[in-house]
């Protein structure tokens, strides 16, 4: 049985509603789930009362309400809280609805503590609050939740038990104790350790499809917290180094920082050589230039690189370093510095082709970045073409290396050995140049946040995809990799403003 966080289920349900299933579809089918279970279990000859909240729990209560009396019930709802607080679009909704359907259900509000009173109701539905609720819940319902405990009817909470938290399972203050639980998609997390307080469990398919999990969506972004507190300070939201750049490519690296900035980045730095630093550091005065000696990256530079590794948090070593005979080895060492750093690390391009012949299993967090000729390189063989065989292909390689694989694509392919995503995102303008440098730019500065190797892989593919549709959306087919570093923050301020795109 699948068991999910109360996050994991909010990126489920947003990513559901950006492949076209509406929270009212999803609060449909949830209350219309848990009528079904009270008439499998019930004659319509008996009364039911439902408890509903203002929140989206209530608005499933209120659904579950109508479709009672549709079968047949004696159906009583009290709403409790103040009705203007209801500011879930669903719930608001079907608020609307149940107003006026005088003839079918018994309708009442309850804003006072003292207004509640005991009652002989057959069954009693706790829909007060959902899997968001942390801590004592307050008046009026603890004085509601009470009344149901007084109750002598059969109970059954909605989702989940009021009073409980959902990811701990823990009861800090008055909770529901039901005959009965319908919980929806999958067990919470907290169920599974308080399953005794709960009664029978029933898992209710609300229609999420499979997708919202398996493919990058808006609802994955929720994993990168954008809250700043007002005591925030320079380097709290990471430091990047990136080592790239020789004396044919200066944009690779450029591309990576800037991405990185427009990520959220407080402070890159670029290790470059000497002529290229200089050309890097006149096209912006947002990044450190680090000039290394020589034309390419040698041995003589690491003890320039370890001192900057102390500071880093994150580090992408590739784009644009060239295939000189000293570069490789010099990247064997750094990798090597990396590991004894544990600092979480990107690599992409060239950097990849002198890890191919290092034999060295990652053991910082790592995401790999390669194109399909790359991986060919690294895994010595070519892939399937079979997307599922694809899919197994890189899980394994990913288990053997240690690092999250994404493998770049007109469908990504991101696994960590053990989770799989997909991304849709992106277009046929992107194959121009540099547009997997911005993807390494934004991985690379999640995972100098300390984000987790997948997720900051799986979320860096989508927001890169969607800048980069966004920017074809405006430009056509005639973007460059600055464009879609211009639409960086805009997928990640209004991820969900992508199917506007999408959808045009």
């Amino acid at each position: 049985m699948s068991i999910f966080s109360t996050r994991e289920m909010r990126t489920l349900e947003r990513n559901a509603e950006y492949l076209g299933i509406s929270p009212i579809q999803l609060m449909e089918n949830a209350g219309a789930a848990v009528a079904r279970e009270i008439s499998k279990r019930f004659p319509p000859t008996k009364t039911v009362v439902v408890y509903a909240g203002v929140g989206g729990n209530g608005g499933d209560g209120m659904v579950t309400a109508r479709h009672l009396a549709s079968l047949g019930f004696n159906v009583t709802l009290i709403l409790v809280g103040d009705p203007t607080r209801i500011l879930h679009k669903a719930t608001e909704k079907n608020w609307e609805t149940i107003k006026r359907l005088k003839s079918s259900v018994n309708l009442r509000i309850i804003s006072d503590s003292s207004m509640f009173e005991p009652h002989s109701h057959d069954i009693i539905v706790d829909a007060l609050v959902g899997t968001g609720i942390k801590g004592k819940l307050k008046q009026p319902l603890v004085s509601a939740i009470r009344t149901i405990e007084m109750s002598t009817g059969f109970k059954i909470s909605v989702d989940i038990a009021s009073g409980m938290e959902a990811d701990t399972g823990e009861t800090p203050g008055e909770y529901v104790r039901p005959d009965l639980t319908v919980t929806f998609h999958a067990l919470k997390v907290g169920m599974k350790r308080k399953k005794k307080l709960l009664g029978e469990i029933v898992v209710a398919n609300i229609g999420i499809p499979l997708e919202a999990e398996e493919w990058c969506g808006p609802g994955d972004l929720l994993a990168i917290d954008q809250f700043r507190p007002i005591d925030a300070h320079k380097g709290m939201f990471g430091r990047l180094l990136v080592i790239g750049g020789s004396e044919t490519y200066s944009g690779a690296p450029f591309f990576v920082g800037q991405a990185a900035m427009r990520t959220g980045i407080d402070l890159v730095h670029i290790a470059a050589p000497n002529l290229t630093g200089y050309v890097i550091a006149s096209m912006s005065p947002n990044i450190i230039v680090e000039k290394m000696k020589g034309k390419h990256l040698r041995p003589e530079n690491l003890n320039l690189i370890e001192k900057l590794l102390k500071t880093a948090t994150g580090i992408v070593i590739g784009p644009g370093l060239g295939l000189h005979k000293e570069t490789a080895e010099t990247c064997k060492q750094i990798l090597d510095l990396v590991q004894e750093h544990h600092t979480p690390l990107l690599l992409d391009a060239d950097a990849l082709k002198a890890f191919t012949e290092s034999e060295i299993r990652l053991s910082s967090p790592a995401v790999l970045t390669p194109h399909l000729g790359e991986y060919e390189i690294l895994t010595g063989e070519p892939p399937p073409k079979d997307l599922d065989s694809k899919i197994e292909h890189i899980k394994r390689y990913a288990k053997e290396t240690g690092a999250t694989i994404l493998l770049k694509g007109a469908v990504d392919i991101i696994s960590d050995g053990t989770r799989t995503k997909l991304n849709h995102t992106g277009n046929p303008g992107m194959t121009v140049g540099g547009t997997g440098d911005t993807l390494s730019g934004i991985v690379g500065a999640f995972l100098s946040r300390g984000i987790d190797p997948f997720i900051a892989a799986s979320c860096g593919a989508f927001v890169n995809g969607a800048a980069g549709d966004f920017a074809v959306f405006e430009k056509g087919y005639h973007i460059v990799a600055t464009d879609i570093i211009d639409y960086i923050p805009r997928v990640l301020e209004e991820p969900m403003s992508h199917l506007e795109v999408r959808q045009g």
